[in-house]
């Protein structure tokens, strides 16, 4: 093959992938927002099924990791416990923004996110700006699932 033809089936091959790639950032973006959808309605099964069986956690209050396969799972009965001894209640709320990264390397998804996390805390409204929740996602024969997360506060 000439090398005039090898660039363009270069081309060629990178704008078709072009497409492919975005729909592929959109519906890992979409399982983020399912996770949050669920956490918002407090539903852990709905989110635990969102994650692989290898995802790890990393999170602001302790042990602040949590990993395998009840991972997600097993944070969300921390975090409760956690809530509890805060007097952190009902109703809380996370509100992702517009993503600031959503990269797509094959079948692997890092998207980083701003958000905003408000509870009531010993009853008064408490409202965490500034918050960034950063995710890695693998691509399944099931579909996109969170293999680790990182919330983080500035």
């Amino acid at each position: 093959m000439g090398t005039k033809m090898m660039v363009a089936a270069g081309l060629a091959a990178s704008m078709l992938a072009g497409p492919a790639l975005a729909l592929d950032a959109d519906d890992a973006l979409a399982v983020v927002q399912r996770y949050d959808d669920a956490f918002n309605a407090n539903d852990k099964a709905a989110a635990s099924a969102l994650c692989a069986p290898d995802a790890v956690i990393i999170d602001d209050f302790a042990p602040h990791v949590w990993r395998g396969p009840n991972a997600c799972s097993v944070w969300w009965d921390a975090l409760g416990a956690y809530d509890a001894s805060q007097g952190i209640g009902d109703p809380s709320h996370v509100k992702i923004g517009t993503p600031w990264r959503n990269v797509i390397t094959g079948d692997r998804a890092y998207i980083v996110v701003p958000a905003t996390y408000d509870y009531m805390q010993h009853g008064k409204s408490v409202v965490e700006a500034g918050s960034i929740w950063t995710l890695v996602l693998r691509k399944t024969a099931s579909g996109w699932l969170i293999t680790g997360w990182a919330w983080g506060q500035h």
